[in-house]
């Protein structure tokens, strides 16, 4: 069943549509349909030259206030196709994203993903196939009790060796006119880029807004920045969780060379 999303106008929105809480476009014909749960937000900054190093021609690394950040985002999802109503184990995943953000040669921001490590194989080869997306085939775990979130990963394929182990505490549910500015420019994104053998393409991706708390991160031990050459990462990040959205993905298309 098709959501129809309503959009308040706001400031932001009138600013930069690609910074609003809601998304700008509406995904009319959706190619894949997603549920992301238990989404934590981990960020630290960086310097924008050292993000900028790693992106291709046509991808212009995005900061705030002239800072650069990247981010790790793990969460479990489920995957499907449209007009099928049940989710087969085989599309059920636990993933987890090395990000940062980015300005594509459309001029648009978005999402750029640096690895995506996920549990199911299927999915793996499904997304670096038709979505040219950095994935990797890991062992992973998500657990929750009460407060308490720990996210662990530990990657088989392509290579062995990159893991994730992190526990975060979710905090006070933040109201929607509580998010700031930072928090819209790491959490309202609405299209990745990826490189394919044609050039850069573009995804479009339409989710009601996020539900955000607070969270503090309690432990971590990760070697995924350091796998895809970003700086070690120090000093404390902004954490945030929320409980999950529905995505609905646009077929993807190809941008003209740059």
């Amino acid at each position: 069943m098709t959501t129809l999303i309503t959009r308040p106008l706001s400031l932001v929105a009138l600013v930069d549509p690609d910074l609003s809480t809601f998304p700008p476009e509406t995904v009319v014909h959706p190619v894949m349909l997603q549920r992301w749960e238990c989404v934590s937000f981990v960020h630290w900054p960086c310097e924008p030259r050292d993000v900028q190093r790693l992106l291709p021609p046509g991808i212009e690394v995005d900061t705030f206030d002239g800072t650069a950040w990247i981010g790790l985002v793990p969460f479990r999802l489920a995957t499907r196709l449209p007009g099928l109503s049940l989710l087969p184990p085989a599309i059920r995943s636990v993933e987890a994203n090395v990000r940062t953000y980015v300005r594509g040669p459309d001029g648009r921001r978005g999402i750029w993903f640096f690895s995506l490590e996920a549990e199911r194989l299927s999915l793996v080869l499904v997304a670096r196939g038709w979505y040219h997306l950095p994935y990797k085939w890991a062992r992973m775990e998500l657990r929750r009790e009460g407060d308490r979130v720990r996210y662990e990963s530990y990657r088989r394929w392509p290579s062995a060796g990159p893991r994730l182990a992190m526990t975060l505490t979710v905090g006070e549910r933040l109201g929607p006119a509580d998010h700031s500015p930072l928090e819209r420019f790491l959490t309202c994104r609405w299209r990745l880029y990826s490189s394919t053998p044609e050039g850069v393409a573009v995804t479009r991706v339409e989710h009601e807004p996020w539900t955000l708390h607070r969270a503090r991160l309690t432990g971590l031990q990760e070697n995924l920045f350091a796998a895809s050459r970003l700086p070690r990462v120090g000093g404390e990040p902004l954490v945030h969780h929320s409980p999950g959205v529905h995505a609905r993905f646009a077929r993807r298309r190809p941008l003209p060379p740059v």
